[in-house]
């Protein structure tokens, strides 16, 4: 019997080493990582997708996407939130004035595109089901929009339909199909 407990024991303590050694090694990978860039980098294929990693994924957000790298929002985007995003498709950047966007990609109109981008996010998940008419919902650059129900469609501003609405493991990504532009500073 003492020696069958001996026996146990010693495979009990390979088996907690073992199991160390594995958690130290993924513990390492995550590390490494994490070190080369931000949060928007971490490799993760098993769990939901974060809002960045939604957007990346959609052919019809390129623009956003490469906005958000412009205006150093991916990282901020990728932590755990909760934020709702009212995310424009390419077709809605593309109803802009002509050189809109362009001019906004410039490097020293970096604070205005980040002020217009941060006019699509609240500190907060929120689903469809969520908004009422009349509404007020502050935004991220601090600024409010205004939340309209017509005809069973959720608009903001009178100008953005949410045309669908998407899980993510850090809030909700709404498609909208127009870009809010935050009311002028006076």
């Amino acid at each position: 019997m003492k020696k069958t407990f001996q026996i146990l024991v010693a495979l009990a303590m390979i088996f907690l080493m073992s199991c160390n050694n594995s958690t130290q090694t993924a513990n390492t990978s995550a590390a490494e990582a994490s070190s080369d860039a931000g949060q928007a980098n971490v490799k993760d294929d098993a769990s939901m997708k974060d809002i960045v990693k939604v957007a990346v994924g959609s052919p019809d957000h390129t623009t956003l996407v490469s906005a958000l790298k412009q205006a150093d929002l991916v990282d901020v985007l990728a932590n755990p939130g909760p934020f709702t995003v009212f995310a424009p498709t390419n077709e809605a950047f593309n109803k802009l004035p002509k050189g809109t966007l362009d001019d906004l990609m410039k490097p020293e109109r970096k604070t205005d595109l980040q002020n217009i981008l941060q006019y699509h996010v609240t500190t907060s998940s929120l689903k469809a089901d969520y908004f009422k008419d009349g509404q007020t919902l502050g935004m991220v650059n601090g600024d409010n929009i205004t939340v309209s129900v017509k005809d069973g469609k959720i608009v903001l501003n009178n100008s953005a339909t949410i045309v669908a609405s998407v899980q993510a493991s850090n809030g909700m990504v709404h498609i909208v199909d127009a870009v809010l532009l935050p009311p002028a500073k006076k």
